[in-house]
């Protein structure tokens, strides 16, 4: 399968990088390394597990999105006011890297994104001091791959684009180019 947003951004958006923030090396590149996405399923613990049907549907609905098995996540610390022990596993997560991040990336833009209801633009403060991005998705039924009719829970997830020699002014620019719709400042 082809992967047309890492052409695009090789031919097209890093010289337009390189020329607008005077990068001359190819190596000091802002590049995107890894997209993360994360599925937090605390609110569902019964006892000391995650109910099953939900772990199985997050499992399977990430599954289904990335074309990659989740890993499940433990909680680092006990927290008294979610009823959550540190150990528990609370959290379902998927790195993606190399092609399947790439087509991922290319289908978030081109088909999730315009499915949310409302759309107005997907914020441009999101930022962190290393240009990483992060975006939240209230309902996983955005994702063509995802028959609603047949979701028994419905959940969100959070989707981190980690970025190495970038900041967020070269984060968001390149990020725009590739086809990221922000949204528009309206005075």
């Amino acid at each position: 399968m082809s992967v047309r947003m890492k052409e695009k951004y090789e031919n097209e958006v890093a010289p337009k990088v390189a020329e607008k923030f005077g990068v001359t090396n190819k190596l000091a590149m802002p590049k995107l390394q890894k997209i993360v996405l994360n599925v937090g399923m605390g609110k569902e613990i019964e006892g000391t597990k995650v109910k099953p049907h939900v772990r199985d549907q997050v499992l399977s609905d990430l599954a289904a999105i990335t074309g990659q098995k989740a890993v499940l996540i433990q909680a680092k610390k006990a927290v008294s006011n979610f009823k959550v022990r540190d150990g528990w596993l609370t959290h379902a997560k998927v790195t993606l890297r190399g092609q399947r991040m790439w087509e991922f990336f290319d289908r978030l833009i081109a088909l999730a994104i315009p499915r949310v209801r409302d759309f107005r633009g997907l914020s441009d403060t999101s930022f962190d001091k290393q240009g990483n991005y992060s975006i939240g998705v209230t309902e996983q039924g955005i994702f063509p791959e995802i028959n609603m009719a047949e979701a028994q829970y419905t959940h969100g997830m959070n989707i981190n684009f980690v970025f190495s020699n970038s900041d967020p002014e070269k984060t968001r620019f390149l990020l725009a180019e590739l086809g990221v719709p922000f949204k528009r400042d309206e005075d």
